[in-house]
């Protein structure tokens, strides 16, 4: 990466030459993503494993992380037991649950293996969480704090503690049932009284989610109420871990990328771009591909049946890829638009009639302009020649001015296609709506059903719309 604050051969440089201290200064100012990617590129393994070795754990635990999985997997192979339980010792949780989800199951037992067994057993839980749930994202390693403690002694507590902790900066706490009833703020904390109890300081509008809940819900409200740190609770309502901000963070990139993905039929991959093999990416845009190419036998359908009237008039067919184009492209934006807004839960399907009148007033005066502009195009384009109309019988030029005939016959083209592209646009926007209402009302995935559909019916409108009108037009 051009941005990168360090180089691949200024890190080999340095482990040829054993330049230990240096190493260590680089973990101390540059950080560990950059490292993690310069490593990334090295082809022998046992040179980050000095690494591993060399730099002080509270450094290499987020640089290990950072790596590829198959970097990660690579070097615990390499690893004797020692070393690979103080690597595993220095990561959180959560981090430690991510990379595992991602390694061979040989692998996943000797990590396993080398873990202390109360650790083993949280990771085990948190394996066995459905994926993409609140509960296989969260993080056991939170501050939890007693609300008849004083000030003074929260803050020793945290001293003694937190520096294990994933967050310090969102504490909650709990009663002597350990049930959640507050939050606090680490700032609100420090310029709290010393003898204040907790109790009198902390935050009792706090937000929960279920350990089940969906990892999108919990970012959207995250983003909504401005959260560094949110608890999970279980089915009894007790607190069994939190959610912090940089996993929120990780859960929008991951969710925006599936979406981008699905809005162009492509299923999204499940490692980078360059990580991801030629025939692993066939094989996800191959599928759709497919579906588009049977959804469009719909199009040539309607082309078959109205064949033998583009014979009679041949313009029709010169106009019929802007008819198609224009109504997918105005669809397309509105799709985007109504995918965009219930991923971020600005509106729900409850908000249909009010979604649906705000762009039917929007389509119609996009129709209008478009149309209106169509037919003053579309003109100009058979008078220059850029678009040949042969539709007029006899002599287009006569007397340095252009026949009766010749005239009519383009502006009843223009007229035809225009009219046509403005109601193709209109039907275009409310079918854009109706798709991805209609999809997130039955819980199916906006993004996935909206954009095939789509195309297929406004082409097929279009086709008929526009026949539909020439045979009145043309008397065809």
């Amino acid at each position: 990466m051009e941005n990168r604050l360090i180089s691949t051969e200024q890190i080999e440089k340095l482990i040829d030459g054993k330049k230990i201290a240096e190493i260590r200064q680089i973990f101390e100012v540059v950080p560990s993503i950059d490292i993690a990617e310069a490593c990334a590129e090295i082809e022998d393994p046992k040179k980050i494993i000095f690494i591993l070795k060399t730099v002080k754990s509270e450094y290499t635990a987020e640089f290990f992380t950072e790596l590829p999985s198959e970097v990660k997997e690579e070097i615990i192979r390499l690893m004797s037991d020692d070393q690979l339980a103080d690597i595993l010792e220095s990561q959180f949780t959560d981090d430690l649950v991510d990379d595992l989800e991602e390694l061979p199951a040989n692998v996943v037992t000797r990590v396993l293996k080398n873990v202390p067994k109360e650790r083993r057993a949280t990771i085990n839980r948190l394996l066995n969480y459905k994926e993409d749930s609140a509960g296989s994202i969260m993080t056991t390693e939170f501050v939890a704090l007693l609300s008849d403690m004083t000030a003074d002694e929260a803050i020793a507590n945290i001293r003694k503690t937190g520096q294990n902790k994933e967050t310090i900066y969102t504490i909650f706490i709990m009663d002597r049932q350990r049930n959640l009833v507050g939050t606090l703020d680490l700032d609100d904390l420090i310029f709290a009284k010393g003898d204040e109890k907790l109790e009198n300081i902390m935050n009792r509008d706090f937000v929960t989610v279920q350990v089940n809940d969906d990892e999108e819900n919990v970012a959207n409200l995250v983003k909504r109420y401005d959260l560094n740190a949110i608890a999970v609770l279980n089915n009894d309502g007790r607190l069994i871990g939190v959610i912090t901000i940089d996993d929120i963070v990780d859960v929008i990139e991951k969710e925006t990328t599936e979406d981008i993905s699905k809005m162009q039929l492509v299923t999204p991959l499940e490692d980078s771009y360059l990580e991801t093999s030629p025939l692993k990416m066939a094989k996800k845009c191959v599928p759709w591909i497919v579906v588009l190419l049977i959804l469009g036998t719909f199009s040539s359908m309607v082309l078959s049946i109205f064949e033998e009237r583009i014979t009679l008039v041949p313009i029709l067919a010169a106009f019929i890829p802007v008819l198609m184009d224009t109504g997918g492209n105005a669809g397309g934006q509105t799709i985007a638009l109504m995918i965009r807004g219930l991923a971020l839960q600005e509106f729900t399907p409850k908000a249909f009639w009010k979604i649906i009148r705000k762009e039917a007033i929007s389509a119609a005066i996009i129709a209008v302009c478009v149309g209106v502009f169509a037919c003053l195009w579309f003109t100009i384009e058979q008078y220059t020649g850029i678009v040949s109309n042969s539709s007029a019988n006899g002599t287009i030029w006569q007397g340095n001015c252009w026949t009766a005939d010749y005239f009519l016959s383009v502006i009843k083209v223009s007229g035809l296609v225009a009219m046509t592209l403005s109601i193709g646009v209109f039907i275009s926007k409310m079918v854009a709506v109706l798709l991805p209402m209609g999809a997130a009302a039955i819980k199916k995935d906006p993004a996935i059903v909206s954009q095939p559909l789509l195309t297929t019916i406004v082409d097929v409108t279009s086709l008929l719309i526009y026949f539909g009108f020439a045979a009145i037009v043309f008397n065809i």
